[in-house]
Protein backbone atom coordinates (compact mmCIF):
# COMPACT_ATOMS: atom_id res chain seq x y z
CA UNK A 1 0.00 0.00 0.00
CA UNK A 2 1.51 3.40 -0.99
CA UNK A 3 1.67 5.05 2.92
CA UNK A 4 0.41 8.32 1.57
CA UNK A 5 -2.97 7.62 0.40
CA UNK A 6 -3.21 5.93 3.98
CA UNK A 7 -3.64 9.06 5.27
CA UNK A 8 -5.31 11.02 2.31
CA UNK A 9 -8.23 12.44 2.33
CA UNK A 10 -10.99 10.44 0.26
CA UNK A 11 -8.76 7.41 -0.50
CA UNK A 12 -10.12 4.10 -0.27
CA UNK A 13 -6.83 3.43 1.78
CA UNK A 14 -7.84 6.01 4.46
CA UNK A 15 -11.32 5.15 4.42
CA UNK A 16 -9.98 1.40 5.38
CA UNK A 17 -7.57 2.62 7.98
CA UNK A 18 -10.47 4.48 9.89
CA UNK A 19 -12.82 1.55 9.45
CA UNK A 20 -10.28 -0.20 11.42
CA UNK A 21 -9.53 2.05 14.12
CA UNK A 22 -13.41 2.31 14.61
CA UNK A 23 -13.94 -1.83 14.77
CA UNK A 24 -10.70 -1.73 17.55
CA UNK A 25 -12.40 1.42 19.40
CA UNK A 26 -15.23 -0.28 19.63
CA UNK A 27 -13.64 -3.72 20.91
CA UNK A 28 -11.39 -1.56 23.31
CA UNK A 29 -14.11 -0.26 25.15
CA UNK A 30 -16.69 -3.10 25.93
CA UNK A 31 -16.57 -3.49 29.47
CA UNK A 32 -16.86 -0.35 30.13
CA UNK A 33 -20.70 -0.82 31.63
CA UNK A 34 -20.85 -1.03 35.71
CA UNK A 35 -23.26 -3.35 36.84
CA UNK A 36 -25.67 -0.10 37.67
CA UNK A 37 -24.84 0.74 33.83
CA UNK A 38 -22.74 3.71 35.00
CA UNK A 39 -19.65 3.85 32.91
CA UNK A 40 -16.18 2.73 34.31
CA UNK A 41 -13.07 4.68 33.39
CA UNK A 42 -11.16 2.84 31.38
CA UNK A 43 -7.72 1.79 32.02
CA UNK A 44 -4.39 1.63 29.25
CA UNK A 45 -5.61 -1.73 27.90
CA UNK A 46 -9.44 -1.29 28.48
CA UNK A 47 -9.53 -3.00 31.44
CA UNK A 48 -11.93 -0.90 34.31
CA UNK A 49 -10.58 1.06 36.61
CA UNK A 50 -13.29 0.61 39.53
CA UNK A 51 -11.41 2.62 42.09
CA UNK A 52 -12.03 5.67 40.19
CA UNK A 53 -15.53 7.90 39.96
CA UNK A 54 -18.63 6.40 37.11
CA UNK A 55 -19.49 9.71 35.99
CA UNK A 56 -22.03 11.11 34.08
CA UNK A 57 -20.86 12.63 31.10
CA UNK A 58 -18.54 9.19 30.16
CA UNK A 59 -21.50 6.88 30.81
CA UNK A 60 -23.47 9.55 27.99
CA UNK A 61 -20.69 9.08 25.97
CA UNK A 62 -20.34 5.93 25.86
CA UNK A 63 -24.25 5.30 25.08
CA UNK A 64 -23.67 8.21 21.99
CA UNK A 65 -20.80 5.85 21.10
CA UNK A 66 -22.53 2.54 20.91
CA UNK A 67 -25.89 3.48 19.06
CA UNK A 68 -24.07 4.97 16.74
CA UNK A 69 -21.78 1.34 16.57
CA UNK A 70 -25.34 -0.34 16.62
CA UNK A 71 -26.51 1.86 13.74
CA UNK A 72 -23.51 0.94 12.06
CA UNK A 73 -24.00 -2.91 12.51
CA UNK A 74 -21.49 -3.67 15.12
CA UNK A 75 -22.44 -6.62 16.66
CA UNK A 76 -22.87 -6.45 20.53
CA UNK A 77 -23.63 -2.63 20.35
CA UNK A 78 -26.91 -2.25 21.07
CA UNK A 79 -26.44 -4.36 24.48
CA UNK A 80 -23.58 -1.72 25.79
CA UNK A 81 -25.74 1.40 24.85
CA UNK A 82 -28.99 -0.15 26.65
CA UNK A 83 -26.34 -0.96 29.50
CA UNK A 84 -25.26 2.93 29.91
CA UNK A 85 -28.73 3.73 29.42
CA UNK A 86 -29.59 1.84 32.12
CA UNK A 87 -26.94 4.01 34.13
CA UNK A 88 -28.31 7.03 33.13
CA UNK A 89 -32.28 6.13 33.66
CA UNK A 90 -31.05 4.58 36.89
CA UNK A 91 -28.51 5.33 39.58
CA UNK A 92 -27.01 8.37 37.82
CA UNK A 93 -30.03 10.08 37.58
CA UNK A 94 -31.26 12.36 40.58
CA UNK A 95 -35.08 11.01 41.61
CA UNK A 96 -35.74 13.54 44.22
CA UNK A 97 -34.15 17.26 42.94
CA UNK A 98 -33.95 16.25 38.99
CA UNK A 99 -31.19 16.05 36.35
CA UNK A 100 -28.10 13.68 36.57
CA UNK A 101 -25.04 13.84 39.33
CA UNK A 102 -22.40 14.09 38.05
CA UNK A 103 -21.44 10.76 39.12
CA UNK A 104 -20.83 8.31 41.88
CA UNK A 105 -17.82 7.51 43.56
CA UNK A 106 -16.16 4.18 43.97
CA UNK A 107 -18.30 3.37 46.67
CA UNK A 108 -21.56 4.31 45.59
CA UNK A 109 -21.65 7.49 47.02
CA UNK A 110 -22.63 10.76 44.74
CA UNK A 111 -20.47 13.48 43.23
CA UNK A 112 -21.49 16.48 44.10
CA UNK A 113 -22.93 19.61 42.33
CA UNK A 114 -25.09 19.47 38.57
CA UNK A 115 -23.15 20.07 35.49
CA UNK A 116 -24.52 21.65 32.05
CA UNK A 117 -21.49 20.16 30.79
CA UNK A 118 -22.27 16.32 31.85
CA UNK A 119 -26.10 17.79 30.86
CA UNK A 120 -25.45 18.47 27.64
CA UNK A 121 -23.61 15.18 26.83
CA UNK A 122 -27.10 13.20 28.21
CA UNK A 123 -28.83 15.16 25.42
CA UNK A 124 -26.51 13.72 22.75
CA UNK A 125 -26.32 10.50 24.34
CA UNK A 126 -30.40 10.23 24.30
CA UNK A 127 -30.46 11.81 20.76
CA UNK A 128 -28.24 9.04 19.56
CA UNK A 129 -29.97 6.35 21.23
CA UNK A 130 -33.13 7.43 20.02
CA UNK A 131 -32.28 7.62 16.37
CA UNK A 132 -30.88 3.74 16.99
CA UNK A 133 -34.11 2.68 17.96
CA UNK A 134 -32.55 1.72 22.04
CA UNK A 135 -36.17 1.55 24.15
CA UNK A 136 -36.19 4.01 27.02
CA UNK A 137 -34.26 6.77 25.01
CA UNK A 138 -37.39 8.51 23.55
CA UNK A 139 -38.11 9.31 27.78
CA UNK A 140 -34.97 10.01 28.71
CA UNK A 141 -34.66 12.74 25.79
CA UNK A 142 -37.76 14.09 27.13
CA UNK A 143 -36.74 14.41 30.77
CA UNK A 144 -33.22 15.41 29.46
CA UNK A 145 -34.04 18.67 27.54
CA UNK A 146 -36.72 19.43 29.74
CA UNK A 147 -33.78 19.21 33.02
CA UNK A 148 -31.54 21.75 30.94
CA UNK A 149 -34.38 24.14 29.19
CA UNK A 150 -35.72 24.96 33.04
CA UNK A 151 -31.54 24.81 34.75
CA UNK A 152 -29.55 25.38 32.10
CA UNK A 153 -30.87 27.74 29.64
CA UNK A 154 -30.98 31.57 29.64
CA UNK A 155 -32.83 32.88 27.32
CA UNK A 156 -32.33 36.38 28.29
CA UNK A 157 -28.73 35.91 27.44
CA UNK A 158 -28.69 33.32 24.92
CA UNK A 159 -26.09 31.09 26.99
CA UNK A 160 -25.91 28.42 29.23
CA UNK A 161 -25.09 28.80 33.05
CA UNK A 162 -22.41 26.51 34.15
CA UNK A 163 -22.95 24.11 37.53
CA UNK A 164 -25.59 24.22 40.04
CA UNK A 165 -25.01 22.44 43.68
CA UNK A 166 -26.77 18.77 43.74
CA UNK A 167 -30.27 20.00 44.97
CA UNK A 168 -30.45 22.49 42.18
CA UNK A 169 -30.76 25.54 44.17
CA UNK A 170 -27.59 27.05 44.46
CA UNK A 171 -25.67 28.39 40.66
CA UNK A 172 -22.10 28.99 40.39
CA UNK A 173 -21.21 32.27 39.60
CA UNK A 174 -18.51 30.63 37.24
CA UNK A 175 -19.64 30.41 33.40
CA UNK A 176 -17.81 28.43 30.65
CA UNK A 177 -17.37 28.37 27.18
CA UNK A 178 -16.84 24.48 27.41
CA UNK A 179 -20.40 23.89 28.87
CA UNK A 180 -21.63 25.90 25.76
CA UNK A 181 -19.81 24.43 23.50
CA UNK A 182 -20.92 20.96 23.89
CA UNK A 183 -24.43 22.43 24.76
CA UNK A 184 -23.85 23.62 21.31
CA UNK A 185 -23.50 20.58 19.68
CA UNK A 186 -26.07 18.33 21.85
CA UNK A 187 -28.85 21.37 20.83
CA UNK A 188 -27.81 20.73 17.27
CA UNK A 189 -28.31 16.73 17.75
CA UNK A 190 -31.64 17.54 19.26
CA UNK A 191 -32.20 19.71 16.08
CA UNK A 192 -31.67 16.63 13.98
CA UNK A 193 -32.91 14.03 16.18
CA UNK A 194 -36.61 15.61 17.37
CA UNK A 195 -37.35 17.56 14.54
CA UNK A 196 -37.33 20.78 17.19
CA UNK A 197 -36.11 23.45 15.44
CA UNK A 198 -35.72 25.81 18.59
CA UNK A 199 -32.82 24.16 19.38
CA UNK A 200 -30.89 25.24 16.34
CA UNK A 201 -32.11 28.70 16.87
CA UNK A 202 -30.82 28.59 20.37
CA UNK A 203 -27.24 26.81 19.42
CA UNK A 204 -26.87 29.93 16.84
CA UNK A 205 -27.81 32.34 19.94
CA UNK A 206 -24.91 30.73 21.42
CA UNK A 207 -22.51 30.79 18.35
CA UNK A 208 -23.57 34.13 17.96
CA UNK A 209 -21.72 35.13 21.27
CA UNK A 210 -18.58 32.99 20.19
CA UNK A 211 -18.32 34.90 16.84
CA UNK A 212 -17.83 38.53 18.51
CA UNK A 213 -15.87 36.74 21.34
CA UNK A 214 -13.78 35.25 18.45
CA UNK A 215 -12.83 38.31 16.44
CA UNK A 216 -12.17 40.17 19.86
CA UNK A 217 -9.79 38.31 20.99
CA UNK A 218 -7.46 38.12 18.11
CA UNK A 219 -9.08 34.16 17.58
CA UNK A 220 -7.93 32.89 20.30
CA UNK A 221 -11.20 32.15 22.36
CA UNK A 222 -11.35 32.89 26.53
CA UNK A 223 -12.68 30.09 28.10
CA UNK A 224 -13.55 31.34 31.49
CA UNK A 225 -16.32 33.87 32.63
CA UNK A 226 -18.10 35.91 35.46
CA UNK A 227 -21.90 35.61 36.06
CA UNK A 228 -22.20 38.75 33.98
CA UNK A 229 -20.23 36.83 31.56
CA UNK A 230 -16.77 39.15 31.47
CA UNK A 231 -13.79 37.03 30.29
CA UNK A 232 -11.69 36.01 33.15
CA UNK A 233 -8.16 35.47 31.19
CA UNK A 234 -6.33 34.80 34.33
CA UNK A 235 -8.20 32.10 35.54
CA UNK A 236 -6.23 29.07 36.97
CA UNK A 237 -2.88 30.86 35.79
CA UNK A 238 -1.34 28.95 38.66
CA UNK A 239 -2.61 25.69 37.98
CA UNK A 240 -2.41 25.86 33.80
CA UNK A 241 -2.92 22.04 33.03
CA UNK A 242 -6.82 21.93 34.70
CA UNK A 243 -8.55 19.40 32.93
CA UNK A 244 -11.53 21.07 32.46
CA UNK A 245 -10.54 24.76 33.38
CA UNK A 246 -7.28 25.63 31.74
CA UNK A 247 -5.20 29.06 32.08
CA UNK A 248 -4.81 30.56 28.66
CA UNK A 249 -6.47 29.61 25.50
CA UNK A 250 -7.04 25.96 24.45
CA UNK A 251 -6.46 25.38 21.12
CA UNK A 252 -8.20 22.38 20.54
CA UNK A 253 -11.45 24.01 21.54
CA UNK A 254 -10.80 26.86 18.58
CA UNK A 255 -10.45 23.79 16.08
CA UNK A 256 -13.78 22.28 17.81
CA UNK A 257 -15.85 25.93 17.94
CA UNK A 258 -14.61 25.82 14.19
CA UNK A 259 -16.15 22.62 13.26
CA UNK A 260 -19.65 23.66 15.15
CA UNK A 261 -19.77 26.69 13.70
CA UNK A 262 -19.49 25.37 10.04
CA UNK A 263 -22.05 22.72 11.00
CA UNK A 264 -24.55 25.41 12.26
CA UNK A 265 -24.08 27.61 9.32
CA UNK A 266 -24.40 25.12 7.06
CA UNK A 267 -27.96 23.77 8.79
CA UNK A 268 -29.00 26.99 9.26
CA UNK A 269 -28.05 29.93 6.63
CA UNK A 270 -27.99 30.37 2.99
CA UNK A 271 -24.70 29.80 1.22
CA UNK A 272 -24.78 32.47 0.01
CA UNK A 273 -25.54 35.05 2.36
CA UNK A 274 -23.56 37.67 4.43
CA UNK A 275 -24.22 35.87 7.39
CA UNK A 276 -22.83 32.27 5.96
CA UNK A 277 -20.13 34.19 5.10
CA UNK A 278 -19.08 35.50 8.36
CA UNK A 279 -19.55 32.04 9.65
CA UNK A 280 -16.98 30.61 7.72
CA UNK A 281 -14.69 33.33 7.93
CA UNK A 282 -14.44 32.74 11.69
CA UNK A 283 -14.04 29.11 11.34
CA UNK A 284 -11.20 29.31 9.14
CA UNK A 285 -9.91 32.00 11.25
CA UNK A 286 -10.05 30.32 14.33
CA UNK A 287 -8.85 26.61 13.06
CA UNK A 288 -5.55 28.54 11.34
CA UNK A 289 -5.22 30.46 14.31
CA UNK A 290 -5.24 27.30 16.71
CA UNK A 291 -3.10 24.95 14.17
CA UNK A 292 -0.50 27.74 13.77
CA UNK A 293 0.41 28.12 17.46
CA UNK A 294 -0.13 24.96 18.52
CA UNK A 295 0.95 22.09 15.42
CA UNK A 296 4.59 21.28 15.57
CA UNK A 297 5.10 24.82 17.66
CA UNK A 298 8.07 23.22 20.27
CA UNK A 299 10.20 20.73 17.83
CA UNK A 300 8.65 17.85 17.97
CA UNK A 301 5.05 16.74 16.12
CA UNK A 302 1.45 17.35 18.23
CA UNK A 303 -0.88 19.74 18.95
CA UNK A 304 -0.17 22.11 22.93
CA UNK A 305 -2.71 21.67 25.16
CA UNK A 306 -2.78 25.28 25.53
CA UNK A 307 -1.37 28.64 24.83
CA UNK A 308 -1.12 32.16 26.06
CA UNK A 309 -3.05 35.04 24.52
CA UNK A 310 -0.15 35.76 22.55
CA UNK A 311 -0.60 31.99 21.06
CA UNK A 312 2.69 30.77 23.03
CA UNK A 313 2.47 27.37 24.39
CA UNK A 314 1.57 27.10 28.45
CA UNK A 315 0.80 23.45 28.42
CA UNK A 316 2.95 21.42 25.79
CA UNK A 317 1.38 17.86 26.18
CA UNK A 318 -0.15 16.91 23.58
CA UNK A 319 -4.38 15.03 24.01
CA UNK A 320 -5.52 13.06 22.01
CA UNK A 321 -9.37 14.70 21.75
CA UNK A 322 -7.57 18.01 20.81
CA UNK A 323 -5.52 16.18 17.48
CA UNK A 324 -9.17 14.14 16.72
CA UNK A 325 -10.93 17.64 16.43
CA UNK A 326 -7.99 18.79 14.32
CA UNK A 327 -8.84 15.64 12.02
CA UNK A 328 -12.46 16.51 12.03
CA UNK A 329 -12.68 19.89 11.41
CA UNK A 330 -9.67 19.99 8.75
CA UNK A 331 -12.07 17.36 6.76
CA UNK A 332 -14.95 19.60 7.13
CA UNK A 333 -13.24 22.83 6.16
CA UNK A 334 -11.78 21.16 3.14
CA UNK A 335 -15.27 19.73 1.95
CA UNK A 336 -16.60 23.31 2.38
CA UNK A 337 -14.16 25.88 1.30
CA UNK A 338 -12.26 23.34 -1.15
CA UNK A 339 -8.90 24.78 0.32
CA UNK A 340 -6.37 22.00 -0.29
CA UNK A 341 -4.41 23.50 2.90
CA UNK A 342 -6.73 21.83 5.00
CA UNK A 343 -6.39 18.23 2.98
CA UNK A 344 -2.75 19.00 3.20
CA UNK A 345 -3.74 19.48 7.36
CA UNK A 346 -5.65 16.52 7.38
CA UNK A 347 -2.91 13.87 5.84
CA UNK A 348 -0.16 15.49 8.14
CA UNK A 349 -2.36 14.82 11.30
CA UNK A 350 -3.83 11.31 9.99
CA UNK A 351 -0.08 10.41 9.86
CA UNK A 352 0.90 11.65 13.43
CA UNK A 353 -2.04 9.94 14.87
CA UNK A 354 -0.95 6.49 13.21
CA UNK A 355 2.58 6.79 14.01
CA UNK A 356 2.03 8.16 17.60
CA UNK A 357 -0.98 8.56 18.90
CA UNK A 358 -2.69 4.94 18.07
CA UNK A 359 -1.63 2.53 20.59
CA UNK A 360 -1.14 -0.50 18.16
CA UNK A 361 -0.40 -2.80 20.97
CA UNK A 362 -3.44 -2.19 23.74
CA UNK A 363 -5.75 -0.15 21.43
CA UNK A 364 -7.95 2.88 21.53
CA UNK A 365 -5.49 6.54 21.36
CA UNK A 366 -3.34 7.53 23.84
CA UNK A 367 -4.97 10.53 25.80
CA UNK A 368 -1.88 12.26 27.06
CA UNK A 369 1.54 12.79 25.44
CA UNK A 370 4.26 15.35 26.56
CA UNK A 371 6.09 17.58 24.21
CA UNK A 372 8.34 14.56 23.57
CA UNK A 373 5.64 12.20 22.44
CA UNK A 374 6.99 9.90 25.79
CA UNK A 375 2.95 8.51 27.40
CA UNK A 376 1.98 10.72 30.54
CA UNK A 377 -1.04 10.85 32.95
CA UNK A 378 -0.68 13.97 35.07
CA UNK A 379 -3.97 14.90 33.88
CA UNK A 380 -5.26 12.23 31.33
CA UNK A 381 -4.35 8.81 33.05
CA UNK A 382 -5.58 5.86 31.08
CA UNK A 383 -8.15 5.90 28.27
CA UNK A 384 -11.80 7.34 29.81
CA UNK A 385 -13.98 7.25 26.80
CA UNK A 386 -14.13 6.57 22.88
CA UNK A 387 -16.24 9.51 21.97
CA UNK A 388 -13.51 11.78 20.54
CA UNK A 389 -11.72 8.96 18.90
CA UNK A 390 -14.69 7.48 17.40
CA UNK A 391 -16.29 10.43 15.78
CA UNK A 392 -12.65 10.70 14.00
CA UNK A 393 -13.62 8.20 12.45
CA UNK A 394 -16.34 9.40 11.13
CA UNK A 395 -17.36 12.81 10.48
CA UNK A 396 -14.51 13.16 7.97
CA UNK A 397 -16.58 11.20 5.66
CA UNK A 398 -20.06 12.67 6.73
CA UNK A 399 -20.73 14.68 3.75
CA UNK A 400 -23.83 16.11 4.76
CA UNK A 401 -22.24 18.87 6.55
CA UNK A 402 -24.84 20.34 8.34
CA UNK A 403 -26.24 17.02 9.68
CA UNK A 404 -24.92 15.48 13.69
CA UNK A 405 -23.10 12.65 12.81
CA UNK A 406 -25.82 10.10 14.24
CA UNK A 407 -28.71 11.59 12.64
CA UNK A 408 -26.46 11.23 9.34
CA UNK A 409 -25.55 7.58 9.74
CA UNK A 410 -29.31 7.23 10.57
CA UNK A 411 -30.40 8.83 7.23
CA UNK A 412 -27.96 6.95 5.22
CA UNK A 413 -28.93 3.64 6.55
CA UNK A 414 -32.52 4.58 5.42
CA UNK A 415 -31.86 6.19 2.00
Amino acid sequence: MNANKKYQLDTAENQAFLAELRERLLQFGKKFPAPGGSSYYLGDDGTPWTDRPRETWITSRMVHVYSIGQMLGFEGCAELADAGLKGLKGELHDDASGGWYAGLKADGGILPTKQCYAHAFVILAATSALLAGRPGAKELVEDACKVYDEKFWNEEEGLSCDTWNTEFTELDDYRGLNANMHTVEAFLAAADALGEEKYRVRAGRIIDHVLQWAERNHWRLPEHFSKEWAADLECNKEKPDDPFKPYGATPGHGIEWARLIVQWAVSACNQKSPEFGKCLTVAQNLYNQAVSDAWNCDGAPGIVYTTDWEGKPVVHDRMHWTLAEAINTSAVLFRVTGNEKYKTDYEAFMEYLDTVVVDHVNGSWFHQLNEKNELMGTVWPGKSDLYHAFQATLIPYNVQIGVSIAAAIKSEKNA
